[in-house]
């Protein structure tokens, strides 16, 4: 079995006297997408700023890579990116500005070859000249997503990767993802509102509930423990016990 490259342990945030996360810990192996699942306020966005150091733990540590991130930031975090549908880039620029700066950021070499293989990739030829802020929300997914996979990270944390795509790119890029994963042995946490793609992509899944991990394993082992048709049945009824 392959070793872990994230380990959290006791992962707590609380703001005040709301506890967005309780305490959870888990692992993502070399190689493995992990999903991560819960409704709107179990804490999964919360988790993921606090996997990217972008607001502290109250409590428990998380390493990457056999190293404290609290201690090895900046060593960690060149080696990890992201995509959320949720975040904007520089909008003034064009497409293939905004992967240049991406690149320039992270000291990348070979840059004009790295933006021409992922431009293919993700067929974002016909905008790559682009101004980013007229770009379809379809188009802007690819972007960022673009600008994730540009720097050739170890880690990478998805939030919604597919959101806005047309079914045809989703999927393209779905196959993608496996691609590279299974090339450059990538770890990935994955986040999804789309139970099937959350059943075809994750290797494991960890449910969130009020901040807790409540259910852990396959798709089939959550949908059997929970005496449920599917994993749309189990987020369903975990939604309504929110």
């Amino acid at each position: 079995m392959s070793h872990p490259i994230v380990e959290v342990q006791g992962l707590t945030k609380r703001f005040g006297e709301f506890t967005a996360v309780d305490g959870i810990s888990f692992e993502i192996r070399q190689g493995e997408i992990l999903g991560l699942l819960g409704p709107n306020g179990a804490g999964k966005t919360t988790t993921i700023q606090m996997l990217l150091s972008l607001i502290t733990p109250t409590a428990g540590s998380i390493r990457m890579f056999g190293l404290d991130l609290a201690t090895h930031r900046e060593t960690i975090l060149s080696q990890v990116n992201f995509s959320s549908t949720y975040i904007s880039m520089p909008y003034s620029l064009t497409v293939e500005e905004n992967l240049w700066f991406v690149a320039k950021l992270y000291g990348l070499t070979d840059i004009p070859r790295r933006i021409d293989e992922v431009v293919k990739k993700l067929e974002m030829e016909e905008f790559r000249s682009k101004v980013t802020r007229k770009l379809s929300s379809g188009q802007m997914t690819r972007l960022t997503l673009a600008k994730a996979i540009l720097t050739e990270p170890k880690v990478l944390f998805l939030d919604e990767p597919t959101a806005s795509l047309d079914p045809d790119i989703a999927h393209k890029t779905r196959s993608l993802l496996k691609e590279v994963r299974r090339s450059a042995g990538l770890s990935v946490l994955y986040t999804s509102h789309n139970m099937r793609e959350m059943e075809d992509m994750s290797d494991r899944i960890i449910f969130l509930q009020r901040g807790k991990i409540v259910a852990q394993g396959t798709a089939q082992e959550i949908v059997k423990r929970f005496g449920q048709a599917d994993l749309e049945e189990v987020f369903l009824k975990l939604a309504r016990e929110k």
